[in-house]
């Protein structure tokens, strides 16, 4: 059996159909991301993470401090840059959450009033204090609550704050926090 001149083999028509399909996918796939509406990414820096919308806060923090103890306060005020906490915080590098096609990004950083303000809250603590009237709290060396870890008692009866090193293990390198 032989073919006319000219006439396509049925490997080039394979192969024509195949390229019109992929032509078709293609404009269907252009067309498509032509009327999406793209995500959005907005980035945040808080110093407290009950300043994040979705997190519901009561009273009773836990202040994280760029400083020991022994540099942070002086003459009866701070000065080192603080943060403060409430509840279960899995990583104080922040918190994410998509709202509506926006994803919203809380950052955890020391505030403004000295000694490492701005920097970010994860592994740059050196100090704890316990403001809470009935929490208490674990610090943990990694995000999730894991690792070695260091209890912080409620404040005393007197309502003063218990301001604490945190251990060597756990200085600077700080990325979690729990009720305990």
């Amino acid at each position: 059996m032989s073919r006319a001149k000219g006439s396509p083999s049925m490997k080039n028509v394979r192969l024509r159909s195949r390229i019109g399909a992929v032509v078709s996918a293609f404009a269907a796939t252009a067309a498509l991301m032509a009327t999406a509406t793209p995500a959005h990414a907005a980035e945040y820096k808080v110093t407290d993470n009950c300043d994040v919308p979705w997190i519901t806060c009561s009273e009773g923090d836990l202040w994280l401090l760029y400083n020991s103890k022994e540099l942070a306060v002086s003459g009866g005020r701070y000065v080192s840059s603080w943060s403060s906490f409430y509840g279960n915080v899995s990583d104080y590098y922040g918190t994410s959450q998509y709202q509506g096609s926006t994803l919203s990004t809380y950052r955890y950083v020391f505030n403004g009033n000295g000694n490492g303000s701005g920097q970010y809250t994860k592994n740059n603590a050196a100090s704890v204090q316990n403001c809470a009237p009935a929490d208490n709290y674990r610090v943990y060396y990694n995000s999730g609550y894991g690792g070695t870890s260091q209890y912080f008692a409620h404040n005393d009866p007197y309502g003063d704050c218990n301001l604490t090193n945190l251990i060597s293990a756990l200085k600077n390198n700080n990325a979690s926090q729990h009720f305990a």
